[in-house]
């Protein structure tokens, strides 16, 4: 079997920045050229990763650092040949990631602007977990499958 084409394993890559939506586009930048460097599918490329990768940013800067620039948010990126694992750790209290997950398709949701952008993590991504370390973190977690390859 020969080597994989992420070479012999993970590719984690950190970054911390103050809260300031400026820095999303780099940041997602640098996550998108791990996961090309890893030859994930065109349309995880194009649309999965950068859509939930500056959804996650924004939250944690605008929701849970309040745009407070004196605040960080920091970013966690593991990319192998089998996945990619996001963290996105602001300075805020935390939320209920089920509570503020909102389907924006429904009637009563269809005015609404919050709740939209875990609806899109969690449709794009296989899986968005929240929890408490050294401040608030959002995981997220993308699979690829053997049909990803074909598909791309």
């Amino acid at each position: 079997m020969g080597p994989s084409p992420m070479g012999p394993g993970p590719m984690p890559f950190e970054m911390e920045f103050p809260s300031d939506i400026g820095y999303i586009e780099a940041a997602v930048a640098q996550v998108v050229r791990r996961c090309e460097a890893a030859s994930f599918p065109g349309r995880h490329l194009a649309f999965h990763i950068p859509v939930a990768v500056t959804e996650a940013l924004s939250n944690a800067i605008l929701r849970g650092n309040g745009e407070d620039a004196s605040k960080s948010v920091r970013l966690r990126v593991v990319v192998d040949a089998h996945s990619l694992v996001v963290e996105v750790e602001d300075d805020g209290s935390g939320f209920d990631l089920d509570a503020c997950t909102l389907d924006p398709t429904t009637i009563d949701n269809l005015g609404r602007e919050d709740g939209r952008g875990l609806f899109l993590m969690r449709r794009l991504m296989d899986s968005v977990e929240q929890f408490r370390a050294r401040g608030n973190v959002v995981r997220m977690t993308l699979r690829r499958r053997s049909s990803d390859d074909r598909a791309a």
